[in-house]
């Protein structure tokens, strides 16, 4: 039956540890590179049969390693990136330098989270415990045909492990540094003789923060940040009625209540002066030093995240073809609170108290009948989602911004004219009532998003050496968003100082010359009342072929080749925040006018692959190499603009290079080797940035793509062997190097991280039937520092690019820089039992 699947493998091969309860003693004698099946193309096939490019991690190299999550998978997956910036929920997977980058929810992933058949909307729901894996596979380069939703870099597709006839049940308890403490349990097991079968897994984790937190006058009193607390539980059923059908439901659900993420400074600028004088103190570090792990936050960064969902998949064979249905209904939402000028200053902060969210609900139905004719491998399905969308936002004055502002408009820190408040004498308004603390934009995003498409997939053998596989996928998909935009305070301060007398006035005291200047401050976008009880609606729709064609042929048993060209694209939509320009359009210059249309189109790629499989040395070694060249028009950047974040699409994206992927069964017996190696030149065109009339983007024509590292190769040894009678010990040791590349969307010099290498080791012993192992491990072991994302401290400093500046003059640059960082050596010590 295809629920009693054989491992499924990769290219890269790093599957070979994933092999269960199967020692690798006994996996040395069974196991060679042409019994490893992949899925790739929704059928079982011979990894080495398939024109794919795919990474897929075994169930036992993922423990191995410490996989439990896709941000985890990186030190596994060359040419895999995975970042989080404001809280753990605003993660973003990359691939060959290609992802989605920025906190908006309305952008679609360019790497697509598919877990147990079913699509989800944004590659943050894949964060967190993913439960007992039976693989995970990284395809690379565009998905646009069998994998839910169209994807433009590729997909992650997790398959976890199913019930089992035969009882049993795992339990784990860990504990470690930062007082990280943790335990699972599952069980599995028959229900109704051989009719139906059952699995359940529970886990509950908690852990100390990584950063220490100063917090100033509060009023939060946390002293920790990035720590973690959550539980998860997974239940499946198995149903199997007769040889030819099979039915699975899981159900499973996850809470997250942890603090994340506060940033450190790489970089202080000269607005610190400022913000001390008016915290009474140091409200940032004075001197940069990131990896003290010392964040600066009044005001905390609460976060809380439930996932929860259920689906049924059923199978029925038939004579002539197989029938896959996988139907879902899924709900995410994340609640975060955030300082958001990341000092201990009040300057502006997001509350977390319900009105500051994003929720996804979402249903997904996928059919597909497939079936083999002859020489025709052959197969058509549909894929329909109906995905709500509910995003809610705050942005609040905290008790300093109109002295900040005040301040950085009379450009004094201490202000020798005694000026007690520089805004009230702008606006004529007693203090403290032109920005009143506590006041702000409420902001509401609903987003309904439908989608039809069909798609088919065949592969045709005209010869035993040569076929030729082609897939097409036509889809549909509207969007349509309703925004309501409030000022609780109705924006005052900036209709003060917009009124023909606040004008006058502001003239009277700064000069006709700076006036727009000043009022541009003053009416930043969370405080613009234009934008105060402002309902708007936009709808688009997209009509899109996807598809591909791969010739492969076999000069012999060992050696095959391919070559492939695939068209890919990720729907368009919706900017989900403020944006204001001169004109109210996109490529206005500064001002205040709100940008009615905030849609961007969709993103497409044009994909070109050739590549060689070989399997050499009695089928022991796997050697694969491909060479790939992608084009993007339209790519989807999302980047913070100082105020806001907006999303331009960039004319051309390209990226290029070689993958290579090695595995070796060595002759000694337990000792498996796996290794990958991704070299991706991946590009912006050379074209300015269009809609970008303050030239914040000028730094990207022709530059490599922030977090795009040049190269990136991973590795990794497993070696278990006899240790006296009936004990057995197992060693891992898996590292990833990455090159150096910029952590800014806008490449600014300063976020550069340079070259790094990650190191993950574990030691166990226990007993050679697996009823009991305690292993040693260590993430990080080397204690690597290096950053996540950096970007610009909000309202601190000027990076100096004048309008039609092209080149950074670092003299020039102002700026605070703010990281969020990668996380810190852990280790620890995990007793595992089997019953």
């Amino acid at each position: 039956m295809r629920f009693n699947q054989v491992l499924c493998g990769t290219a890269s091969a790093v599957v070979l540890a994933g092999l269960g309860a199967t020692s690798a003693v006994q996996a040395q004698e069974i196991q060679t590179v042409d019994s490893i099946v992949v899925t790739a193309q929704k059928r079982e096939q011979n990894l080495q049969d398939v024109p794919v490019v795919v990474t897929a991690v075994g169930a036992k190299l993922l423990q191995d390693t410490g996989v439990r999550d896709i941000k985890d998978l990186t030190i596994l997956t060359p040419g895999l990136t995975v970042t989080s910036t404001t809280s753990e929920a605003s993660t973003t997977a990359r691939v060959r330098g290609i992802g989605t980058v920025g906190d908006n929810p309305g952008l679609e992933s360019s790497v697509g989270i598919v877990i147990d058949g079913v699509y989800r909307p944004r590659n943050g729901v894949s964060f967190g415990d993913l439960g007992e894996m039976d693989r995970i596979e990284v395809l690379k380069g565009p998905q646009g045909t069998l994998f839910g939703k169209n994807t433009s870099a590729g997909v992650i597709n997790i398959v976890t492990k199913e019930p089992s006839f035969e009882f049993g049940g795992e339990a784990e308890l860990v504990y470690g540094n930062y007082d990280a403490k943790g335990a699972s349990l599952s069980v599995t097991g028959p229900i109704a003789g051989d009719k139906m079968a059952g699995r359940i897994y529970f886990a509950a984790r908690e852990r100390d923060g990584f950063n220490k937190v100063i917090t100033g006058k509060g009023p939060s009193d946390r002293d920790q940040d990035g720590d973690q607390g959550f539980y998860t539980v997974r239940g499946q059923l198995l149903f199997i009625p007769d040889d030819r059908a099979t039915f699975k439901i899981i159900a499973d659900y996850t809470k997250r209540d942890e603090n994340c993420c506060g940033a450190v400074q790489i970089r202080t600028g000269p607005t610190a002066a400022i913000l001390n004088l008016l915290n009474g103190g140091p409200a940032l570090a004075t001197t940069a030093d990131p990896y003290a792990r010392v964040a600066y936050s009044n005001r905390g960064a609460p976060s809380s995240v439930e996932d929860k969902g259920v689906s049924l998949e059923g199978n029925i064979d038939f004579d002539w073809g197989t029938l896959t249905s996988i139907s879902a209904i899924r709900d995410w939402r994340t609640d975060n609170g955030q300082d958001a000028d990341f000092s201990t200053a009040d300057i502006t902060y997001r509350n977390k108290d319900g009105t500051n969210y994003s929720k996804f609900r979402t249903y997904t139905q996928e059919l597909r009948l497939a079936g083999k004719a002859g020489k025709l491998d052959w197969l058509v399905g549909t894929f329909l989602a109906d995905e709500r969308l509910e995003t809610r936002a705050n942005f609040l004055f905290g008790r300093d911004y109109e002295q900040y502002l005040g301040r950085l408009l009379s450009r004094s820190a201490t202000n020798p004219a005694g000026i007690a408040n520089f805004v009230s004498l702008l606006t004529g308004r007693a203090p403290n009532t032109t920005f009143t603390p506590g006041q702000g934009l409420y902001d509401r995003y609903s987003q309904r998003s439908t989608t039809i498409s069909f798609f088919t997939n065949n592969t045709y053998q005209f010869t035993e050496a040569f076929g030729i596989t082609a897939g097409l996928r036509y889809g549909e998909e509207k969007k349509d968003l309703f925004t309501y935009q409030t000022n609780s305070d109705g924006g005052i301060g900036c209709g003060t100082a917009l009124s023909p007398a606040g004008q006058a006035r502001i003239a009277g005291i700064v000069g006709a010359a700076a006036t727009p200047t000043v009022i541009g401050n003053l009416c930043l976008p969370w405080a613009n009342p234009l934008f105060n009880g402002r309902g708007t609606e936009q709808t688009r729709t997209d009509k899109e072929w996807s598809g591909t064609i791969k010739a492969a042929y076999r000069f012999s048993p060992e050696v095959m080749t391919y070559a492939s060209f695939a068209r890919g694209y990720k729907g368009g939509g919706f900017n989900l925040d403020r944006t204001q320009s001169s004109n109210g359009l996109p490529s206005g210059g500064n001002g205040v006018t709100p940008i009615y249309d905030t849609s961007f189109p969709a993103e497409f790629v044009d994909s070109y692959e050739i590549g060689l499989k070989n399997t050499l040395f009695n089928r022991t070694v796997l050697f694969n190499v491909t060479g790939f060249y992608q084009k993007f028009t339209d790519f989807q950047l999302n980047t913070f603009l100082g105020t806001s974040f907006a999303v331009r699409s960039i004319p051309e994206v390209t990226s290029k290079g070689i993958d290579a992927d090695f595995l070796w069964f060595t002759p000694v017996r337990g000792l498996t080797v796996q290794s990958g190696f991704t070299y991706a030149k991946t590009e912006y065109g050379s074209d300015k940035v269009p809609n970008d009339p303050t030239n914040a983007l000028a730094l990207l024509p022709g530059s490599r793509m922030s977090l795009a590292p040049l190269y990136s190769a991973s590795g990794s040894v497993t070696y278990e062997t006899q240790v006296g009678t009936g004990m057995k010990a197992r060693f891992n040791l898996g590292a990833k190097y990455s090159s150096s590349y910029n952590t800014g969307s806008d490449l600014f010099p300063p976020k550069i991280q340079k070259g790094f290498t990650v190191v993950n080791g574990r030691v166990g012993l226990g007993a050679d039937d697996d009823k009991w192992m305690l292993e040693l491990w260590a993430q990080n072991l080397l204690n690597e520092k290096y950053m996540q994302v950096g970007f610009n401290g909000p309202l601190q400093g000027s990076s100096g690019l004048s309008a039609t500046q092209t080149t950074y003059v670092p003299a020039n640059d102002t700026n605070t820089y703010d990281a969020f960082l990668g996380a810190p050596r852990t280790y620890g010590v995990t007793l595992r039992s089997k019953f």
